[in-house]
C-alpha cells in the first residue's frame, strides 16, 4: 500500500495534479509517456509461472466476490482468464511477441502516400481494464522501402494488446512505424469507443475518442486533408 501511495503521489505530481484525490482522478484520463509502464522484473516469470498465478489470484477475487468456484460453469474461469490475459489480450506486453517485419525494395516506384485504413483493434483500458474497441488508420509515404500490408494491421494489434491509453496507442504504433521504415512521413488515426465510459462511470454510450499522430510531410493542411478525402471515400 505505501508504494502505491507514493507512486500516486509521484503521478500527480508530475502530471501537475496536486490537489486532487486519487478518487477525483481516478476516473480521469491521465498519459503518464510514450513506454508501456513495466516493472524491471517483468519477465523473471516464465508465461506458465505468470497464468498459474494469475489463476490462483481471480479465483480469490471470484471467492471474495461470493462466487461457487465448485460450480461446473464457474471451476475453470480462473484457469482460463490466466490464458486469456497472457496468451491474447495482454500478450503485447511481451516483447518476445513483436512481429517480425521484412522490408521491400519499391520496385514500383510508388512515392505516394500509402493508407491501410479501419484497422480493427480491441484494447483494455488501463485505468479500469475494461475494453478500447476501435479502428486504427495507418499511413506512410516510402523512403526507399515498403512494408507487407498485414504487417501494419500485425503492429496495431500487438500494441494494442497491453493495458493502454488512447495517446500512447497511437504514438507507439508511429514511432514504431517510423523507425521500421526510416521515415518520419507516417500518420496514425485511432478512432474508439471506451467502455470506462460507456459501461460505467458516465455512462455515455454515444461518444467516441479520436486521437492523431502526423509526421514527416504528413504534418501539413495539405497532406492532412489528403489523407482524410481518403478516410472518406
Amino acid at each position: 500500500m505505501k508504494h502505491q501511495e507514493t507512486m500516486l503521489n509521484t503521478l500527480v505530481k508530475e502530471s501537475g495534479l496536486i490537489g486532487f484525490s486519487e478518487d477525483e482522478i481516478g476516473d480521469d484520463h491521465i498519459y503518464t509517456g510514450l513506454e508501456t509502464p513495466m516493472r524491471a522484473d517483468a519477465f523473471k516469470m516464465t508465461d506458465d509461472e505468470k497464468k498459474e498465478k494469475i489463476a490462483v489470484l481471480f479465483g480469490q477475487i471470484m471467492d471474495v466476490m461470493g462466487l461457487d468456484l465448485t460450480d461446473d460453469s464457474l471451476k475453470g474461469t480462473p484457469n482460463r482468464v490466466a490464458k486469456m490475459y497472457i496468451e491474447e489480450i495482454f500478450s503485447g506486453l511481451n516483447p518476445a511477441n513483436k512481429p517480425k517485419v521484412a522490408l521491400f525494395d519499391n520496385k514500383y516506384q510508388y512515392n505516394q502516400m500509402l493508407v491501410e485504413k479501419n484497422i480493427t483493434f480491441y484494447s483494455n483500458c488501463e485505468h479500469h481494464f475494461v475494453p478500447i474497441i476501435g479502428k486504427a488508420h495507418v499511413a506512410y509515404i516510402s523512403s526507399g522501402k515498403v512494408i507487407g500490408l498485414s504487417k501494419l494491421n500485425r503492429i496495431v494489434q500487438y500494441y494494442a494488446k497491453r493495458p493502454q491509453v488512447q495517446e500512447r496507442l497511437t504514438n507507439q504504433i508511429a514511432e514504431d512505424l517510423k523507425a521500421i521504415l526510416n521515415t518520419e512521413d507516417v500518420a496514425v488515426i485511432i478512432d474508439a469507443k471506451h467502455l470506462c465510459v460507456s459501461s460505467r462511470g458516465i455512462k455515455d454510450d454515444t461518444s467516441a475518442t479520436v486521437t492523431s499522430y502526423y509526421g514527416g510531410v504528413f504534418n501539413t493542411s495539405t497532406k492532412i486533408a489528403e489523407l482524410q478525402n481518403y478516410l472518406n471515400q
